[in-house]
């Protein structure tokens, strides 16, 4: 199993959008699909039709039974989706409290990659959305995971954002004795602004062979798909931004991290 962590320090440049856009696009090609809702805000479920406040366990759930965990748990705290293929992993607001009543437990980072190893032969990806504040989710996501897409607003403030991501991925891979794999993916790119095309030449600047040699536009549809909660590619599967998140994972599934075995 493929496991990818979409994560940013920054909100609101796009990283629930990329999930369910790559599940959509995943699903469409006949892999099984696992997406894990690490954000307390527990917008990925909403975005699929997932209420938060009306499921009956959720990963929050999973953290408390840490040391109880077999893969018939993990599999009874997992939900169906709209969409054949794509199960969900849901998010509540309990997740914010993680911090404060576990984060000093011994091991607490390695909760996830564990019960992902657990279920690992039920699906082909999984893909995690990252809250956007460092703690013991974000540890979590990316000690899981083989590789990690960083989402990037092409307009400044944003590569600042970004900037501190990456010293995160720094600082943590040195404690661990380790070397995020990652790609930064341009997003809301708009053409017709100044803004976009400078921020882009920018992020090829400075980050160059991390960077995704394209960039997911900006697209109405993507809004559109969530008020009918449903994936892009489910909802206009012949918009710009479908098509450029199929180049994304064209891309993604090229590289060799994406056939690494999670262990």
């Amino acid at each position: 199993m493929k496991v990818w962590t979409i994560a940013n320090q920054k909100g609101g440049v796009g990283k629930t959008t990329t999930v369910a856009s790559l599940a959509g696009a995943l699903a469409k090609r006949g892999q099984r699909v696992l997406m894990i809702d690490t954000d307390p805000h527990a917008s990925l479920g909403y975005y699929l039709g997932v209420d938060s406040e009306e499921v009956p366990a959720s990963l929050y759930d999973l953290f408390l039974k840490h040391k109880q965990l077999s893969k018939d748990l993990v599999i009874s705290h997992i939900v169906p989706t709209k969409v054949d293929g794509i199960e969900l992993l849901p998010a509540t607001m309990a997740l914010a409290t993680l911090d404060r009543s576990l984060g000093h437990q011994g091991g607490m980072g390695l909760i996830l990659k564990k019960l992902l190893t657990l279920v690992e032969d039920n699906y082909d990806v999984a893909l995690i959305d990252c809250p956007p504040v460092l703690g013991v989710l974000m540890v979590n996501a990316l000690a899981a995971s083989q590789h990690i897409i960083i989402p990037v607003q092409t307009e400044f403030l944003a590569i600042k954002g970004l900037d501190r991501m990456i010293k995160t991925m720094t600082l943590m891979g040195r404690s661990k004795s380790t070397t995020y794999s990652y790609t930064i993916i341009p997003t809301m790119y708009d053409r017709r602004t100044k803004a976009s095309p400078l921020a882009l030449n920018q992020l090829g600047e400075e980050y160059g062979d991390t960077l995704w040699p394209d960039v997911i536009p900006v697209d109405t549809k993507f809004r559109d798909a969530s008020l009918a909660h449903l994936p892009a590619s489910h909802y206009a599967g012949n918009t710009r931004g479908v098509k450029a998140y199929d180049r994304l994972l064209d891309y993604l599934l090229s590289k060799e991290f994406a056939h690494v075995k999670l262990s």
